[in-house]
């Protein structure tokens, strides 16, 4: 082979190289390290109606949300809560514990180095920042005291008029600059939530993709109603024999950027179908961009 072919031909190579590591970054990310572009649109949901009903808009979440520490089988998040939220996540997915008057950040029984006044303090200044933007959280006690976690939430938000704790559906000019709690079973503050049937077990990853369609569908035919409704994309082979392998990250890396083509089929539909809230582990940029895009009709 020629010089000049030989350079031409791994010049191709490293662009080619170059593409492929990148193009998985869009739409996976395992880097805690946050650069966004200058012109990032940081507060998205300015650009939706103040009339539409927080049921129908897609909303971009993570599932356990803090999990960023722990060991292979326990991490689901590589960006901090902070760069959650200014990458454009509107949905927080958090196991709390009760322990005398602290609620911790938890992950099973690893603790996640934040309590939940801590995490309260962060949303609260991000949505002083960007007051068009609301955040919904999701609370789940990992104590056996279910009763207690709620007191103590409700004893740490007191008569904050900048948290929603009702279980009517707002629509989005009720909720900007605010903190939305969503309600089920163990826990009661906020608006009523349905979960998607999908599973968290997998050994198989195409038959998981195949359950996210499913999932995906139920979302939405229950957007629009009295409850929010959510899909949770993440899974883990802990537990299994063939995934056994198979850690949140190894599915994420796998689920994601087939999440991202699936939902962009949709662009050309006018107008485009809400699928409620996504909540993905290690999403990427240009996935997150995917699904706030759904929202514009």
């Amino acid at each position: 082979m020629k010089a000049g072919h030989r350079c031409l031909f791994f010049h191709h190579i490293l662009l080619s190289v170059i593409f492929l590591c990148h193009g998985k970054d869009l739409f996976f990310s395992d880097n805690g390290k946050l650069i966004l572009p200058g012109s990032y649109n940081i507060p998205w949901m300015a650009g939706i109606e103040d009339f539409r009903p927080l049921s129908l808009i897609t909303i971009p979440g993570t599932h356990d949300s803090m999990a960023l520490y722990g060991g292979p089988e326990v991490e689901c998040q590589a960006l901090s809560l902070r760069d959650q939220l200014r990458v454009g996540i509107r949905f927080l997915d958090l196991k709390v514990f009760g322990l005398l008057d602290t609620l911790y950040v938890m992950h099973g029984v690893t603790y996640q180095r934040s309590t939940f006044k801590e995490l309260l303090d962060t949303v609260k200044a991000f949505l002083s920042e960007f007051k068009t933007e609301a955040v919904l959280i999701r609370v789940q006690p990992e104590s056996f005291e279910k009763k207690t976690v709620n007191e103590m939430v409700q004893s740490l938000i007191g008569n904050d008029q900048h948290v929603w704790v009702t279980s009517g559906m707002p629509n989005m000019g009720q909720v900007r600059g605010k903190i939305v709690f969503l309600q089920k079973s163990t826990f009661t503050l906020g608006i009523p939530l349905i979960d998607t049937e999908g599973k968290t077990k997998v050994s198989n990853v195409e038959d998981k993709d195949n359950g996210i369609i499913k999932q995906l569908n139920q979302a939405t035919e229950a957007c629009g109603g009295d409850n929010a409704v959510l899909t949770y994309t993440s899974g883990t082979g802990f537990g299994t024999f063939w995934g056994m392998f198979l850690t949140p990250k190894r599915v994420a890396e796998q689920v994601n950027p087939w999440l991202n083509q699936y939902l962009r089929q949709f662009y050309p539909n006018q107008p485009r179908p809400c699928f409620g809230i996504i909540a993905t582990d290690f999403p990427g940029i240009d996935l997150i961009q995917t699904v706030i895009n759904l929202n514009w009709w």
